[in-house]
């Protein structure tokens, strides 16, 4: 009875062995970015206008360029919106859009620009390259795509989200 018993559950061991160490469920899920499901936006003249002048510096100073992706751009709206409807700049809830760029696009790091006030996309970009902390996000070779959202408020200010990340 002892050995029927100690069999069964040495097969039973075996099983939940064997099926808990499958390669589809180890846990580990590495999608390449060109797996990631990326969503339409459309973009103003300003925003494209920002991309441009942001890759064109980085070419500059030899370094690839960012391609724009949709889902950063998404956040970066969010976040654009939420500046506006609270009247300030801020990085608020910036561990909430990391998280989700981490969850959706296959990001490993994720940063963010903000601004508010300028009226062109050179005179934005200008004020990033002045910041340290700005244009080390800007210069940070690791990022790979990223996003931007302008949106300007009632009295017509513009409030700035750019994000970066590296896939």
């Amino acid at each position: 009875m002892k050995s029927i018993i100690l069999k069964l559950v040495s097969i039973c061991l075996l099983t939940v062995m064997l099926i808990s160490c499958s390669a589809e469920e180890d846990g580990i899920y590495t999608n390449s970015p060109s797996d990631v499901k990326d969503i339409n936006l459309t973009y103003s003249p300003i925003e494209y206008e920002i991309v441009y002048l942001l890759n064109q510096y980085r070419e500059s100073i030899g370094l690839e360029t960012l391609k724009t992706l949709n889902l950063a751009s998404r956040e970066a709206n969010e976040h654009t919106k939420y500046m506006i409807k609270t009247g300030e700049i801020s990085h608020d809830n910036f561990g909430k859009r990391s998280t989700n760029l981490i969850e959706n696009s296959n990001a490993i790091i994720v940063a963010e620009n903000v601004a508010y006030g300028f009226n062109t996309a050179e005179a934005v970009v200008k004020a990033w390259l002045k910041s340290e902390s700005h244009k080390k996000n800007i210069e940070n070779p690791s990022f790979t795509d990223f996003g931007i959202s302008i949106e300007a408020n009632t009295l017509g200010k513009n409030y700035y989200t750019n994000i970066f990340i590296k896939r």
